[in-house]
């Protein structure tokens, strides 16, 4: 595995040695189902830190240019790692999405609802728009459980994956 360090100068291995950590992989800030993300995670945050666990987002972009993201979803605090070559992304399995996951039919089903209703609307692609997103549940420097999404807009359940129950790695 990669080790990367957070914003703040954690290492991961670290991290994952003293507490559960939710990692959650971002596509791009301009992506609206990773705005949608932020808003969920962001609502949910203290169910998911309850269960103990930790969150940490990883990202492409410049950490200061995350930073205001951040503040504008209301966590400014929240720990993330800047990856712009994709290193942490290769190392836990997350691959290039095809046309069909990042712009198919169900897509742009999910972004009418998300995107237009919910008010996630689409912005500039700041990083790689076909990098496929994913969330796992890190402990001890392995995954617990993996959720990778097969289409740019599934949707899962945060508290779920928070737990340590059963293994989808």
């Amino acid at each position: 595995m990669i080790d990367l360090m957070t914003d703040k100068g954690d290492r991961l291995s670290e991290l994952s040695k003293h507490q559960k950590l939710m990692l959650v992989f971002l596509r791009h800030f301009g992506c609206t189902f990773c705005r949608e993300t932020l808003t969920d995670i962001q609502k949910r945050r203290e169910e998911i830190e309850s269960k103990g666990v930790r969150i940490v987002f990883v990202h492409m972009m410049p950490e200061s240019y995350a930073e205001e993201i951040f503040k504008v979803y209301e966590m400014p605090d929240i720990d993330h790692i800047s990856d712009p070559a994709k290193k942490l992304y290769t190392s836990f399995g997350l691959e290039t999405g095809s046309i069909n996951q990042v712009l198919g039919f169900k897509v742009w089903m999910r972004f009418f609802f998300a995107g237009l209703i919910k008010g996630h609307l689409v912005g500039p692609a700041k990083g790689d728009a076909y990098q496929m997103p994913g969330i796992f549940l890190y402990h001890n420097n392995k995954i617990n459980k993996a959720y990778r999404h097969k289409f740019a807009s599934d949707k899962p359940n945060y508290l779920e994956l928070a737990c340590l129950q059963a293994s989808h790695a």
